[in-house]
Order: C-alpha cells, then structure tokens, then sequence
C-alpha cells in the first residue's frame, strides 16, 4: 500500500487534523479557535495544559500556507520547545524551522533563505530574535509579498507584568501588531487570571481579538498540600509509596535545596537530576534531555525548568517549597499527567514558606501597587493551602470557574477537622504586644509560642519573661496548632515578619481587629497526608515505567506495547528525539489492542498521520507480527 501527503488546495481544517495529525476530531473548542484564525480573525486562547493548544495555531498555519498565504511565525520563549515542536512537525511532514542560539551563520542563513522563499510553513523564534532589525526586514519582505500567514504568540502570560513568567522582551511585541496590522495573531496560554487576561490583551493590542477561554479544570490530577515537618523525608515516603519508578518534577526556591534534594533522592535509590539556572548550560541541557528522552526520571529543579515542556507522561509534581501565587503552581502542576493518565500534585507548606513569600514582597523595590496585587495573589494561594474543603473548588474559582467538590483532592478524600483558633491568637497577639512593653524588643515566632506554652527556656530565663501575664496561658495549644494561627495571622496581615531583625514579629494594624474579637480565625486541624497511608501499588508495564495507556491491555497486548515502547525508543535515539514525539503511549496502546496485520489495520488510529503511516507503517506492523 502506497502512502502519500494530499497536498490539496482546499485548506479544509478537519482533513488537515485527520491527515496530518491522525486525529479524527477537534477537541472541546479546538475547530471553533481553529476556524476563526483560518479565516483571518485575531484570538486569545486560554487552555489548560495538555489540552491541545499547539494544534490550534498548527492547522491554521498549514491550511492557510496551503491557501497562498505564506509562513506563520510562532513566539516561543524556549530553545528545548522549539527544537521538540519543530522535531514533532516534522515528523508529521509539516515543514517547519526553528532561528535560535543553536543554530550556526550557515545554518541561520539556509533557515532564512527557505523562510524568505516561502519553503517553511511553521518558522519559531524567540521574541528577542523577532524584534531584531533583521528579522523585521525579512518580515517586510515576507508581507510586502502577501506571505506573512499568521503570527503565533505562545506562553503570552509572559507578557504581562501580573504574569508568573513576566518577560520583559514580550512587551516589545506590539510591534506586530503596529507593523503588519493585516496580518492575524493568536495569543496562547494556559495560566492567566482576569487580570493578566487583561494586561495581555492591553499589551499586545488584542482589543478585537476573540477571546476562547477554556475550563481550567484537570480532573486526572489530585491534589495534595501536606503541613511541612521534614519535608525531604515526607517527599521521598510519597515518591517510594505513590511513585515508585515513574518520571516527576520536584520544585525548590533555592539552588542549594535542589541540589541536597536531588542527592537525598539519589541515595534513596530514586533516579534524580538537578536542574537550576547556576549549573553549566551543557550539563542543564544534559539532564534535561535524559528527563524527556528515558523514563522514570525525576527531575529537582527551580522554576527555571519547565516552562514548555511536552513531556506526557510525568506523573507528578512536588512542591517542596511554596509558589508565590496560585497561577505559577497551577503552571507547575500542570505539567504532571498531560496523557490524560492519572497524576499528583504534591506540595509541602509551613509557617517559613509565609515568612519568606511576604517579604520577598515587602522588600520588592516595585512600587505600593504592585506589592498589592502580589499580597493578594499570594495571599489567595495561602487561603488555598489553609483550606479544609476542596481544593479544587477554590483553585477553579480563583480562574472564575464554578465547580463542585472533586472528589479527588485531599480534603475531599480525607476531610480535615476545623477548630476555632480565635482565642489562641488573641494570645499570641497579646504575648508579643507585652514582649516588646517589657523587652523593648522583639522575638521571633519559636521564642513566643514558648512564652504562650509555659516553657522555662533558657532565652525565657534571660529575658525574665516567665512573669509575663501571657505565660502559660496557652499551655493547651500544641506547637502544631500554634504554628498554624500564626501561618494565618501573618497570611492575613495581622502580623509582620521583620527580616531586617531576624525574622521578629511585630504588631500592625490589621493586629487590633483580632485583638478585640472582630475577627474570627479557623483552621484545619493538623492531619497525616494520604502519602502516610500505604497504597497499593499499581502494576507495571513490562518494558519500563507503568503507563496508564495500557492500563486496560491483556497479557499478550502488554507485551505487544512493550515491544512496540522498546522499538519506539530506538527509533527516538536515532532521530535525537524524546520518544513520545514518535508516538504517544495512547497511540502505542491501541496499536498494540488492535494487533494489526496491514497498513489498512493501523489506518484511523489517532495519532498516525499520513507521513507517520508512511515513515513507520512496515516496521510497526514487523513488531506486532513477533506476536
């Protein structure tokens, strides 16, 4: 059977998906984004990651090169994204190029000449190479010709000084707009609130612009917050007891805590790599090639890793330190199960985590009102972490989604008890309130809380403050509980941190309310994580790490996936490409159910196009055949 690329002129946007792609249908509001950029109109897409977002600039670009309309030029913020988007296209038989740092003077040339004689349907380069004086005249060139289709901005929160990933250099892009108004552009990202959805209209003057606003919800991922007590140990139980062999992401603040985390984890027997923006460049690119190319790597990096990154079948993803606001980690966690499989976000919180969020926002040299706006994003983060209903019901409200209890958080799977901690932070108010009357100094939260409890400490002793009328008084609270109404006081600002005097407590105006009973402060009750309870464990795929993909496979159709993983594999070594660029496990695992015996078998599965039946139809059908 002879397989070959249609190349029609009908730019049809469903056959371009069936034959390029594999895939059947369009996906939730996919064909509407899809049509109306076809036919010239500008849009701002929000859609949760692993919902198909690259697809709706992609057909788009081919079916208006197939029109005449000449290249797409898409913004990408990361040379590893482009070099796998482009990798990905060109197995599928798209011709797409990418203009980056990798690229030697011959190669950039050849990129542009083929560029310029319109031989490219799909060209990516970062924004600081867009608004260069070069690439502006070629642009020129391009759509004085009538051949400049569409521009694609991707990852476009990067734009907005809201934004979790602000890039100056995004703010510059504007010059598309004012420079090749006749030209469409479509906006994507999968993390904006309200207010970044406004800025990244405003900055890229996207005003007429459709805006295509997706759920934001991934029901396929749990979520997990954990009250931090040895969070290295706590992270290492939840790995060996929940994810024993499968690939994650493990998230610290500094550079110095990946690095211990990423030792601790290889000592325990689990396959870890550092990543942070102070290791050499070639050994950065190293470790992330083995994370996207093998399996069951777990990979402890800072929030310089990760942005763009495709790979679907990471399991989960660990926060040992807290984000500063809930839409980095919903970008964080959403790079866990984008197959669809199940996954877990996992995060590890205490009273530090508020500390140093609030003052690395105090000590901002950004003005009054920026400070503002980051207070009240972290501070709905805080309300997430403290909350004792479901996680997921407040996450999608933050996004200005309704939902009901999931079912698959934490505090729905294990509700925490509540109690009233009003009284016991009426007394920790007024502990420090007589501390600084009689010290004329202030503490820090450990020496406090001692105060509270009754405890004859030798700082206790120093400073006489056992005749405090707030010792003891509190002897009924336990340090857990304490260390709780104190995550809450200074969450809400009914305390301060002075990190200029080690840390110290101090009173402010938001003190007095609480101080006087206005206000009421409940908490969760401190509970074991649900990774302290063993799980059964869940069967592995011969061949490699479990695949929630073959899930549903009989013995022989286990094997039939494992050698067909094995082969695909080889296959992704050969053309230094990650694997699931080849084939996606779900593609891999209706092969290996169908068991096919001709190429006419393997045709209308999803996820083999033209090209790909073409490139990989013989070999597919030899590996089936050993069963």
């Amino acid at each position: 059977m002879s397989v070959s690329l249609s190349h029609t002129s009908d730019p049809d946007p469903s056959q371009i998906l069936h034959e390029v792609f594999g895939y059947a249908n369009f996906r939730g509001p996919q064909q509407a984004i899809v049509e109306h950029v076809v036919d010239g109109g500008d849009a701002l897409v929000l859609m949760p990651t692993g919902g198909g977002k690259s697809l709706c600039y992609q057909v788009p670009a081919i079916a208006r090169q197939r029109a005449g309309r000449g290249v797409t030029v898409v913004v990408s913020p990361l040379i590893a994204l482009m070099h796998d988007q482009v990798g990905a296209l060109h197995e599928a038989g798209v011709d797409a190029a990418f203009l980056n740092s990798t690229l030697d003077w011959e190669e950039t040339q050849d990129v542009e000449r083929r560029m310029l004689r319109g031989e490219i349907t799909l060209l990516y380069a970062a924004p600081e190479r867009v608004n260069t004086p070069r690439f502006l005249s070629q642009l020129d060139s391009l759509n004085e010709r009538g051949k400049l289709a569409l521009f694609a901005i991707d990852e476009a929160h990067c734009v907005s000084q809201w934004g979790h990933d602000f890039r100056p250099e995004y703010r510059s892009l504007t010059v598309l707009h004012e420079r090749y108004a006749g030209v469409p552009r479509i906006a994507l990202t999968a993390t904006a609130d309200a207010l970044t959805r406004a800025d990244i209209v405003e900055r890229l003057q996207l005003d007429g612009a459709r805006q295509f606003v997706s759920s934001f919800d991934r029901p396929n991922i749990r979520y997990t917050i954990v009250e931090k007590k040895d969070p290295t140990t706590q992270l290492l139980r939840f790995i060996e007891r929940e994810h024993e062999g499968d690939a994650g992401v493990v998230y610290c603040q500094s550079r110095k805590r990946v690095e211990d985390t990423a030792q601790t984890l290889c000592e325990a027997g689990v396959d870890a790599l550092p990543y942070h923006a102070g290791l050499d460049a070639a050994v950065r690119q190293k470790h992330q090639d083995r994370f996207l190319r093998e399996d069951g790597i777990v990979m402890v990096a800072t929030i310089a890793f990760g942005m763009g990154i495709d790979k679907p079948d990471v399991r989960f993803v660990a926060h040992l330190d807290m984000p500063k606001n809930i839409e980095g980690y919903y970008q964080e966690t959403g790079r866990a199960g984008r197959d669809g499989g199940p996954a877990d976000a996992w995060m590890a919180y205490g009273l530090q985590d508020v500390v140093n969020q609030r003052r690395m926002i105090d000590e901002s040299p950004a003005g009054e009102e920026f400070k503002q706006v980051m207070r009240g994003k972290l501070d709905a983060l805080l309300s997430l972490a403290e909350a004792s209903d479901c996680r997921r019901v407040r996450l999608l409200h933050y996004f200005g989604e309704q939902s009901s209890p999931c079912g698959n958080c934490d505090n729905c799977l294990n509700p925490p008890q509540v109690w009233n901690g009003t009284d016991a932070a009426r007394k920790l108010l007024s502990t420090v309130y007589r501390v600084q009357q009689q010290s004329g100094i202030s503490f820090g939260a450990g020496h406090i809380m001692d105060i509270l409890r009754g405890k004859s400490t030798e700082k206790v002793t120093q400073y006489d403050h056992a005749k405090l009328s707030t010792f003891g008084i509190g002897s009924e609270f336990s340090e857990v509980q304490l260390r709780g109404v104190l995550r809450q006081l200074i969450a809400t600002g009914a305390l301060s941190v002075d990190a200029q005097a080690f840390n110290t407590l101090q009173l402010t105006e938001g003190s007095r309310a609480v101080l006087k009973g206005d206000v009421s402060v409940m908490l969760r009750e401190s509970v074991s994580s649900p990774s302290d309870r063993k799980k059964p464990r869940r069967e592995k795929a011969s061949g490699g790490a479990p695949s929630p993909a073959a899930a549903t496979l009989d013995a022989t159709g286990q094997a039939r996936f494992a050698a067909l993983k094995a082969w695909r594999g080889e296959v992704a070594r050969e053309h230094n490409l990650p694997a699931y660029v080849i084939f996606h496990d779900a593609t891999l695992a209706a092969i290996a159910e169908r068991a096919p015996a001709t190429l006419e078998d393997l045709q209308g599965l999803s996820g083999i196009g033209a090209k790909k039946l073409e490139a990989y139809g013989v070999d597919v059908l030899r590996v089936c055949a050993a069963f």
